[in-house]
């Protein structure tokens, strides 16, 4: 049983034991006073019982029989008793059941009016009445009548003996079926941790079980991850093969250079330096591929709009000399779910590509489209709809150190699909070349599309 099963069948366990605890407190006192008050309600029933039994004597007096319709009252120290008492506290009558009982400090209530105590062992219940004899006298009496606690309370220990045992068994109940669906509730979360254990070591690629709702966008997102990590390293891998690949020109040039006996020293160094300029620029570019952020779920949206706006201020400066028409059409609410430096990356290109080879003028917009969409024009002489394919496809070229349309638009391109975007040329209306960049709406669960990334 893992430890959060615990601690929830701990907290579950305390939570029942106290709603048991109070339920049985509330039932108990209610079943108390529910007793209590039928008590009163039977003693009351044989005060009144005793009443419709007295009579007058010879002398116009109230007498009581001796025999009673309650046998009780007939037997001694049955637990039922009764007196009747003068207003002064004197002793009128008793029962048979009541002979040798104390009843010192007996009560006197006021006639009309009655009284329900526990006094010592018994509970007592007394009525106050005004007898009117033949002389038309007017006598107070108090009739009472008492009964054992002992009876009482053994009713009351029954009673709670068979609450809390039921209690008790239901709790059992309870706690053994939040048990079972506690552990039915956290199975999902067992299968999870068993698909990553397999992934650990190494039976496995992703999470590919059927899981619940609630579980679906923690696998989908750690299934995001892992294609994530496994992307960037591919990326790399690609990236020193191909850092391998360009370095072994100039490497082979210098050593040819080396073993040249015709070349002069200034000729040697002048080459030499050549290359070493090139292989340093080979390792930058590819330095700089490599650190390209992969799509990740995890960065705050970055806006598209003040980031266009920075770079079409910079290109314009560098390129103020062509006098060139930029138009721009920014959207301030467009956002880019990912990190800022790639936007600026691919922008970047795709911009400077627009810049250098436009006649007079530029287009720009950023746009809310199911998305992002950016559209880059230009009034250029284009790319042949042939040749597209065979630019944004990395390795196509001969060398990609070269700067030019390749580079920047495999670069490009190459980052757009790691998002899951897509990077389309068309022909623009005034001849040139129309870039379309679009960037769907963002979904967590949606995992990064690396196919076709990588050879």
């Amino acid at each position: 049983m893992s430890s959060i099963h615990l601690r929830l069948l701990l907290v579950a366990t305390l939570v029942l034991a106290g709603f048991i605890g109070v339920t049985g407190w509330a039932l108990e006192n209610a079943f108390r006073e529910a007793s209590k008050t039928a008590l009163q309600e039977k003693l009351q029933s044989h005060v009144y019982a005793l009443l419709a039994a007295a009579d007058v004597d010879a002398e116009g007096k109230m007498q009581l029989p001796e025999h009673l319709p309650e046998p009780r009252f007939s037997r001694p120290d049955s637990g039922l008793y009764a007196f009747v008492t003068t207003s002064d506290g004197n002793l009128f009558w008793r029962s048979r059941s009541a002979l040798g009982l104390e009843i010192a400090g007996a009560p006197s209530v006021v006639p009309g009016q009655t009284r329900f105590q526990r006094r010592n062992t018994m509970f007592l219940f007394s009525h106050g009445v005004e007898w009117e004899d033949d002389s038309g006298a007017n006598q107070a009496f108090t009739f009472n009548v008492a009964e054992q606690v002992q009876s009482f309370e053994q009713q009351l220990g029954r009673f709670r003996l068979s609450l809390w045992s039921w209690l008790a068994g239901l709790a059992a109940a309870l706690l053994l079926v939040q048990a079972l669906v506690l552990r039915w509730g956290l199975r999902p979360l067992r299968q999870v941790e068993m698909d990553l254990k397999a992934i650990q070591d190494g039976q496995a690629q992703r999470l590919q079980n059927v899981y619940p709702r609630e579980l679906q966008g923690l696998t989908s997102s750690l299934n995001a991850l892992m294609e994530h990590a496994k992307a960037v390293q591919e990326r790399y891998r690609n990236r020193l093969d191909d850092l391998v690949h360009s370095l072994k020109t100039p490497l082979a040039y210098l050593a040819a250079l080396l073993q040249d006996p015709d070349a002069s020293d200034d000729q040697l160094r002048a080459k030499t330096m050549e290359q070493l300029q090139r292989m340093d620029h080979i390792v930058q570019h590819q330095l700089r591929r490599a650190a390209v952020a992969a799509r990740t779920t995890l960065v705050n949206p970055v806006a598209v709009a003040p980031v266009t706006e920075r770079l079409l201020v910079t290109l314009e400066k560098i390129y103020a000399y062509r006098e060139l028409a930029v138009t721009r059409s920014l959207n301030a609410a467009a956002v880019f779910h990912g990190d800022e430096a790639d936007l600026m990356e691919v922008l970047g290109n795709l911009l400077e590509n627009a810049f250098k080879y436009a006649k007079t003028e530029v287009r720009v917009s950023v746009d809310i489209e199911e998305g992002l969409l950016v559209t880059i024009e230009d009034d250029g002489a284009g790319i042949p709809s042939l040749q597209w394919e065979t630019v944004l496809q990395r390795g196509k070229r001969a060398d990609e150190t070269v700067s030019g349309q390749g580079i920047g638009l495999a670069v490009a391109n190459e980052i757009v699909i790691l998002y899951g975007g897509m990077l389309e040329a068309m022909k623009a209306e005034s001849g040139g070349l129309r870039l379309r960049l679009h960037f769907p709406h963002e979904d967590p669960m949606r995992i990064p599309n690396t196919q076709g990334l990588f050879p």
